[in-house]
């Protein structure tokens, strides 16, 4: 391996010209808990290392048009403290949390987890179901995209050259809403998903679903967003009958692979159940919001 520089800029202007002008592969650093392990094992070989946790954008967490705007390198342990970002997307906060052990969470970031490009990546399905939008910046100036273009494959991204994710928006949440993740694994909180569901759901005011987003990890090369799973629950209250339609949605819908983790047709069985789960939560969560709301305990 040729000999890696390191740099620690604390403007994107400078990252961003870093990034553009490196000679051979470039690498941005965000948190650096997937990266490392990367290099250590030789999986990767770049000549330049960028850090960006000096840069105050990606560091922030700012309230916005009734939403929040997250810095790319906002570690985990952080997310989990904000109480008026966890009250808005407590799914998007869950996932969040489930990236590594108490020590990892205040280094790992959710624009980390997002640009490694694995299909099990825990904050991904959370962050679908919401309708994030990320901000990046290159050489060419500022653009905005829907999380689902982001990630095009396992490891990889459509960011060009000298592009880096400063933030996620996650909009403002829809009254009578709300949302949750849940995934499967085999082992211990440490371990990666082997199935795992995001859902976010709209309810009218008698508690009948008017919107619902599925968004399923691990289950395919990249995350999949459902629409066919959400459609199944639009116009119930969430009863069996809706949840198993939901359920097989959202099993039809994967591709997954067949590894030491899971089979299969483990993963495809597994989804549906997930989603039902993490539908039920989602539900319940949006009802105790609008009991609080009109002062019902």
């Amino acid at each position: 391996m040729d000999e890696m520089r390191y740099e620690a800029p604390d403007t994107l202007d400078a990252a961003v010209a870093l990034l553009a002008g490196a000679s051979g592969k470039a690498n941005v650093l965000a948190g650096g808990t997937d990266i490392l392990v990367q290099l250590r094992a030789d999986m990767i070989e770049p000549t330049l290392l960028v850090d960006v946790k000096r840069i105050p954008e990606m560091m922030s967490i700012a309230a916005e048009d009734g939403g929040f705007r997250i810095g790319a390198a906002v570690p985990g342990a952080e997310l989990g403290e904000h109480a008026a970002l966890k009250k808005a997307w407590p799914g998007v906060v869950e996932a969040a949390e489930l990236i590594g052990s108490t020590q990892i969470q205040g280094r790992a970031s959710i624009g980390g987890n997002l640009c490694n490009g694995s299909p099990a990546a825990d904050s991904v399905p959370a962050l679908f179901v919401a309708d994030a939008r990320i901000t990046i910046v290159g050489p060419n100036g500022k653009r905005e995209a829907p999380v689902a273009e982001i990630v095009t494959g396992p490891g990889k991204t459509s960011l060009a050259k000298g592009e880096i994710v400063v933030s996620i928006f996650l909009p403002a949440p829809p009254k009578h809403s709300s949302d949750a993740y849940l995934r499967f694994i085999p082992r211990t909180e440490l371990d990666i998903a082997v199935v795992a569901a995001g859902i976010s759901l709209i309810l009218d005011e008698g508690g009948i679903c008017v919107q619902a987003r599925v968004a399923l990890g691990a289950v395919a090369p990249c995350v999949l967003l459902v629409p066919e799973a959400g459609e199944a629950l639009v116009g119930s209250k969430l009863d069996d009958a809706a949840l198993d339609r939901m359920a097989v949605a959202a099993s039809a819908a994967c591709r997954p692979i067949d590894d030491k983790r899971g089979t299969k047709a483990f993963r495809i069985k597994v989804a549906g159940v997930m989603a039902r789960r993490a539908a039920r939560i989602a539900y319940d969560r949006a009802r105790a919001k609008d009991d609080k709301s009109a002062g019902r305990s």
